[in-house]
This record gives structure tokens, C-alpha cells and sequence, in this order.
């Protein structure tokens, strides 16, 4: 079924949009600043997508469909056919890729904006604090590991995610970033492997 033009307009102003946004970031970016770079005008991207903070969290989701490494960061992850340990490091390997420091670049700029201006990116702080953490939790549930040891493993294995994507666009080392995150890998697999065999004990 073709997409109505309404339908291939907003697609049209989403994908110009992402481009405008990867390339120049969201620091002081108006409405207005969008409307000229991609050709239309504010009531337009208002009738679209709502408010310029809806605008910005949908342009940011079509920008990391256009990092093909992102995605497979989970995939890598719920591969059950791998120990836990190599798919953590591989997972990771995937994850600061230099393909993907554009979308990391935009990704903590409005992470930024979102936990300073709360209300503005209620969306984006929702997706972020959740999505990438319930998906690794659910990978560690299939694992065997009992649902409150995987939440609490996850929780960290995103905030030391998070923290090395953040020491990557710093420091620019990702040998050493490899390096941190195989020992940590090593540590939560062995407490991955320590919590599911507590688990048949505690419901003795």
C-alpha cells in the first residue's frame, strides 16, 4: 500500500530534519531553524509532528535507523548460542564502532537538555532510561537469571555502557574502553552465572 502525501511528507520532513540535526546538533535550535533548513515553515512541522521536542525525539529515532551497529548491539546480546561474557564484549565492540560517534554526539547533547529541562524530552528520557534496560534485563531473564538480579545487572551494564560511550567522545581511546568493559563483562557474567544458581536454593 503507498503512503498517502501526507504520509510521504512528514517522511520527507522527519529524514531532513535528522539531517539538519546530526549535522548541527540541538543547541539553540528554534522551530524556525528547522523550517528553513528543510524547506517548509513552522505551522507545517507543528501540523506534523506536534511541538519542536516531538519533532527532535522522532528525528533522533530515523537518525539511529541510519546506524546499522546500534541495532545489532541487542542482537549480539540475546544470541544464546554465545557465553555470556563474549556477547557482552561483542555487544560492546559493536556499540563504539566509529560509525556510530555521529548518533552518539546528538544522543548525549539532548540527554543533556532532557535531564536539565525536564518536561521538554519526556519521550526521549522515557526511551532511554528504559528501552536499552529492560531489552538487556530481558536477555539476562533468558539466561536463566531471576528477574531482580537481571534488573539491578542490567542497570549497571547500561550506566557503564553509558559512561564509556561518554569516555569514548572525550578521550577518543577505544582500545581502552575495550579494555574496561571485557573485565567488567567477566564480572557480570560470573555474577549472572552465581544468580542463577542461587535461584533453585532460594525457592527451596
Amino acid at each position: 500500500m503507498s503512503p498517502t502525501p501526507d504520509e510521504s511528507e512528514r517522511a520527507r520532513l522527519l529524514r531532513l530534519s535528522a539531517d539538519h540535526i546530526l549535522a548541527h546538533g540541538v543547541a539553540g535550535l528554534s522551530l524556525r531553524g528547522i523550517a528553513k533548513a528543510v524547506g517548509s515553515n513552522n505551522r507545517m512541522l507543528l501540523y506534523y509532528f506536534g511541538s519542536k521536542e516531538e519533532l527532535i525525539t522522532a528525528a533522533l529515532t530515523e537518525a539511529g535507523r541510519r546506524f546499522p551497529l546500534l541495532e545489532p548491539v541487542f542482537e549480539l546480546l540475546e544470541d544464546r548460542a554465545r557465553p555470556l561474557r563474549a556477547r557482552l564484549e561483542a555487544a560492546w565492540e559493536t556499540l563504539s564502532a566509529d560509525e556510530n560517534l555521529p548518533f552518539h554526539r546528538v544522543f548525549f547533547e539532548v540527554l543533556g537538555l532532557a535531564g536539565y529541562q525536564r518536561g521538554r524530552f519526556d519521550a526521549f528520557l522515557g526511551a532511554v532510561a528504559k528501552d536499552w534496560r529492560q531489552r538487556a534485563a530481558a536477555a539476562l531473564r533468558a539466561d536463566g537469571v531471576p528477574a531482580a538480579a537481571a534488573d539491578d545487572l542490567a542497570r549497571e551494564l547500561v550506566s557503564l555502557w553509558r559512561g564509556l560511550q561518554l569516555d569514548l567522545l572525550t578521550a577518543g581511546d577505544r582500545a581502552a574502553t575495550l579494555r574496561v568493559n571485557a573485565a567488567a563483562a567477566a564480572s557480570f557474567a560470573a555474577r549472572a552465572k552465581k544468580a542463577r544458581t542461587a535461584a533453585p536454593l532460594a525457592g527451596r
